[in-house]
């Protein structure tokens, strides 16, 4: 009887152990998955702030490429418009080493001109005529006569088309005596003529 007693004491200590041990299992398993749950609920909140950070990040990035690429296209049309503004001004340039040229040889024939135009009687008359000028007819003539008068000054005698300022720059040529700077200012107003 002693040894059924302790038996049953045994079979319920087994028993009772048993229940503990599924108690047990069940709340370590219960916290294990409630820790599991909200380390699975943090996890997913930190992913889903991170998402969020990054697809702004990758939104900001494109929108910093495609201001980089406007700036690129604005950049290239920049040096585009530099090189055409280049090569114009490679034109002018070559144009005005074109009319300095031209220029010399103007001045370099006025010179040989005066020289006649002085060796010659005062009675005689020297005429320039002029081509060239107007860029919409080029063969247009633009004529001016002198003389020399009896005190040894020019005169202009005709010029056609009739200038405002030949009286001045008669005068001109009179106090300086440069009589190649004279014919220029007298081709440069005809050039003027021309713009009105």
């Amino acid at each position: 009887m002693a040894q059924e007693k302790g038996d049953d004491e045994l079979a319920k200590l087994a028993e009772h152990m048993k229940e503990l041990w599924t108690k047990f299992k069940t709340t370590c398993s219960n916290e294990k998955i409630d820790q599991t749950l909200r380390l699975s609920d943090l996890c997913m909140e930190s992913l889903c702030k991170l998402s969020d950070k990054w697809s702004n990040r990758l939104i900001d990035g494109d929108k910093m490429i495609t201001k980089f690429h406007e700036y690129t296209d604005e950049a290239c049309q920049k040096n585009k418009s530099i090189e055409e503004k280049q090569e114009k001004l490679s034109e002018v340039l070559a144009d005005l080493k074109d009319g300095r040229k031209e220029e010399a040889d103007l001045m370099a024939t006025i010179q040989e001109l005066r020289e006649e135009l002085i060796i010659k009687s005062k009675t005689s008359h020297l005429q320039f005529i002029f081509r060239c000028v107007d860029h919409k007819d080029l063969e247009k003539p633009y004529m001016l006569t002198l003389t020399i008068n009896e005190e040894g000054a020019y005169e202009v005698i005709s010029c056609f088309p009739p200038l405002d300022c030949i009286e001045e720059l008669q005068q001109k040529v009179r106090e300086t005596s440069n009589f190649s700077a004279f014919i220029a200012n007298v081709r440069k107003a005809f050039i003027a003529l021309t713009y009105k």
